[in-house]
């Protein structure tokens, strides 16, 4: 019994190893010790890599400017110029006063053959439509679902008007709705312009609903913009859901209508519009956009300029190694450019 008790109460090396223990299972990968690809990136490489890059994205950004190059648009600026002379001394007393005529006419010439479709937009210059309170200003369930018609407690300060009705479509966006109109005739022939699917997909089927109608919409002493027919539903007022697909920039476009005929060279357009759009108030431009389109869209040259950009730069930093390497080469992995041989042999 001794004997046996001494040999259990013995030295250390028979206590079993401790279950409880938090020493990781070792495994290649908790150790770090799985293979891998460790590149070395000699001269050769690097250059490579460098001229492979400008042959691949200096092609790609000519294609691009080539492509924007193609697009034929014609800008027409005329906030100014469809305000009567006599009344450019105050543009806001003009805009605001309801019996002052608002009609203008304004001549286009086409600069060269735009293929259809050709897109008509209204671009909007200094409105910040990214303004924190104005995207704020609406309700998207009011938008989805009639039960929801006084869910309009983030549509301040356009949500009831002064007898306490709900206003459908609530908030400011809705209320601030583009209202200039164009038309269109070529050869006193009109050039009817498309409004049809002229929103995004998503939005009509999802974000706007066939059953609500608009509801005390503009009714109220202050007009912000353009009105809603009330007989339609929300789903087919495109105009205002274009409209609310606020923009991030203060200057941006938003798409009017479509032209689906051709227009030739030198061809004359005539633009009877009504400027009705209140945007001297704060300092704002409106501009009257036909375009046509490529594969790469509408038209924009910063593409094109990106791609020639990256891949110059990168030709650059591969001529400039070559050159380097040429003039003062230097054997790889040589030891004596380690930091402490290097001293050793400045000492």
């Amino acid at each position: 019994m001794s004997s046996n008790a001494a040999t259990t109460s013995g030295g250390g090396d028979s206590h079993p190893p401790r279950r409880n223990s938090k020493r990781p299972k070792y495994s290649r990968f908790t150790q770090q010790e799985l293979p891998a690809c460790k590149p070395i990136l000699t001269p050769q490489w690097v250059v490579s890599a460098f001229l492979l890059i400008s042959i691949i994205f200096v092609p790609i950004g000519v294609a691009c400017l080539l492509a924007s190059h193609d697009v034929v648009e014609i800008i027409d600026q005329y906030e100014t110029e469809c305000v009567p002379e006599n009344l450019r001394g105050d543009k806001l007393a003009f805009i605001q006063d309801p019996r002052t005529e608002k009609t203008c006419t304004r001549i286009l010439t086409v600069p060269k053959q735009m293929k259809q479709p050709i897109y008509v937009y209204y671009e909007l210059d200094n409105f910040y439509q990214n303004h924190r309170r104005y995207v704020k200003s609406r309700s998207d369930k009011q938008l989805q679902d009639p039960e929801y018609e006084d869910t309009i407690t983030t549509c301040d300060p356009e949500d009831k008007t002064g007898t306490g009705a709900p206003i459908v479509p609530c908030g400011l966006i809705a209320w601030s709705l583009f209202n200039d109109t164009y038309s269109f005739s070529r050869n006193k022939k009109d050039l009817v312009v498309n409004k049809k699917d002229i929103s995004w997909k998503s939005d009509r089927d999802g974000k706007f609903s066939d059953k609500v109608f608009p509801k005390n919409f503009q009714s109220g002493t202050l007009i912000g913009g353009g009105k809603l027919d009330p007989k339609k539903p929300l789903s087919e007022q495109e105009d205002l859901i274009v409209w609310m697909r606020t923009a991030a920039l203060p200057t941006f476009r938003k798409l009017y209508g479509r032209i689906e005929v051709d227009l030739e060279a030198n061809e004359v357009i005539q633009v009877t519009l009504e400027n009705n759009y209140n945007t001297y108030s704060f300092g704002g431009k409106k501009k009257l956009v036909l375009s046509t389109t490529s594969w790469l869209g509408g038209k924009n040259n910063f593409l094109g300029v990106a791609y020639i950009t990256v891949g110059g730069l990168c030709f650059f930093l591969a001529m400039a190694f070559i050159v380097v390497y040429l003039i003062k080469p230097r054997r790889l992995g040589d030891p004596a450019y380690l930091s402490w041989n290097r001293n050793s042999a400045g000492n």
